[in-house]
This record gives structure tokens, C-alpha cells and sequence, in this order.
């Protein structure tokens, strides 16, 4: 069975990729393959293999729905990248984070209340 992925599959891995701040080189070799091969993907059309895509996928905490639906209309890209961010951190940095966002919701909540 062949998967029917679109043509801006390139696009998205390009896009996901240096939103990660991650060069062509260090993806590569993260997902071990080589560096031209991930080169044809983004800016060639080249489909790759389930396992790579895969490897992609997780690589870049990309969501699923940016390469099998891409005609759906994407939700904010700042939160997606802000979740992308989020994926990577450690227990430690969570923690830091949720504790965080707890404050500045806290914070916003007391400033309604006393306006």
C-alpha cells in the first residue's frame, strides 16, 4: 500500500526543522540518515520511507495532521511551537514551566477581579 503524502510534506520538515533550531546536518544525523537525503525531502519532493517519516515525525514533535491533512486550516503556530518546546524538556524544565503558567494564569486572574 502506498501513503498519499502530499507534496508539501518537504515544506513542513523544512519548517519544523528550524523552528527547532536544528540544522540539516544535526537532523540527520539524529534520524540517521544522510544529510542529502534529508535535503531531497525538503526541497525535492523525495517521499521517504515510513520508518524515516516516522523518525521525522518524533524528531520533530511535528503533528500529525500537518502531513496527512495539510489542506486543514492550521491552529495558532506559536502554541504548536510552544508544545513542539515543550516535548523536549525534562521533568526538571516541565515543572519550571507548569509552575510558571500557573503564576502569570494567577496573576491575570487577580487583575481581573480588582478591575
Amino acid at each position: 500500500m502506498i501513503h498519499n503524502i502530499p507534496d508539501t510534506l518537504g515544506t513542513t520538515v523544512k519548517s519544523a526543522r528550524k523552528n527547532a533550531d536544528m540544522t540539516i546536518e544535526e537532523l540527520a544525523e539524529r534520524i540517521d540518515v544522510t544529510e542529502r537525503y534529508l535535503y531531497r525531502i525538503e526541497n525535492e519532493g523525495k517521499k521517504p520511507s515510513f520508518e524515516v517519516l516516522y523518525k521525522l515525525v518524533r524528531e520533530l514533535s511535528i503533528p500529525s495532521d500537518l502531513i496527512f491533512y495539510p489542506e486543514k486550516p492550521s491552529k495558532d503556530s506559536e502554541i504548536e511551537n510552544l508544545l513542539r518546546m515543550l516535548y523536549n524538556c525534562d521533568e526538571q524544565s516541565l515543572e519550571v514551566v507548569k509552575a510558571t503558567a500557573k503564576a502569570l494564569i494567577d496573576m491575570d486572574s487577580k487583575k481581573l477581579v480588582t478591575v
